[in-house]
């Protein structure tokens, strides 16, 4: 059933015509080669995506510095796909003159509302085939494949507020010894609240993201 979701999913997205799939079913090494291909500095945003910003208007004023620091000439600006929270970025970029790029993982395919929130100002999509969303696999250090993918294809690692994945995703930046920017941002109070209460929990005591300590040098 699974494989006859994402038959549909790429149905809709190239009827759609807006992006250039680089792979449905990609390894993180083959998403790397691609990325290596484009001969540019890879500049990673992390952040929040569905759950959205509570000051969206700042988010961009921060992406917009960080953006204005590279040329568009010699930088790819890399990110999640999404068109929503921080994707609101992929218009600026490219209204700045960068190309852009996505990696997100096959799931996506498999959710119609994965596919329509995708951001028609992503260049280049890779989907990963990946067995969750990204994050660190289950009992281990070890990142998912989408994950190990945006990591390793990342030049430069920079975080407007963001959640678990995006945290790990970080981590292991700083790790390798990759820079890693942190701006901290809290995420949308409503949506938070709502999705808390979608899952039966009490709301939330904080809307910030992880703690910028972790990012300092």
């Amino acid at each position: 059933m699974s494989t006859l979701r994402q038959l549909i999913g790429r149905i809709k997205l190239q009827w759609r015509g807006k992006n250039h799939v680089v792979g449905w079913n990609m390894t993180a090494e083959e998403v790397i080669a691609f990325f290596l291909r484009q001969r540019k500095t890879a500049l990673t945003f992390y952040g929040y995506s569905g759950m959205g910003y509570e000051d969206e208007k700042g988010m961009l004023e921060i992406a917009r510095k960080v953006l204005s620091e590279y040329s568009p000439e010699t930088t790819l600006v890399n990110s999640g796909v999404t068109s929503v929270g921080l994707g609101a970025l992929y218009p600026l970029a490219k209204s700045m003159g960068f190309a852009t790029a996505g990696i997100v993982t096959s799931l996506a395919l498999e959710h119609p509302a994965g596919v329509a929130g995708i951001s028609e100002a992503v260049d280049h999509i890779c989907f990963v085939t990946d067995q969750q969303w990204g994050g660190n696999l289950p009992d281990s250090n070890e990142l998912s494949p989408t994950s190990k993918a945006m990591v390793e294809c990342s030049d430069i690692l920079v975080g407007i507020g963001g959640g678990g994945i995006s945290e790990a995703e970080m981590l292991a930046g700083k790790a390798q010894g990759k820079p890693v920017y942190f701006y901290p941002a809290e995420k949308n109070h409503a949506n938070a609240i709502r999705y808390a209460k979608s899952m039966g929990l009490p709301p939330p005591e904080s809307f910030d993201s992880g703690n910028p300590d972790l990012f300092k040098k």
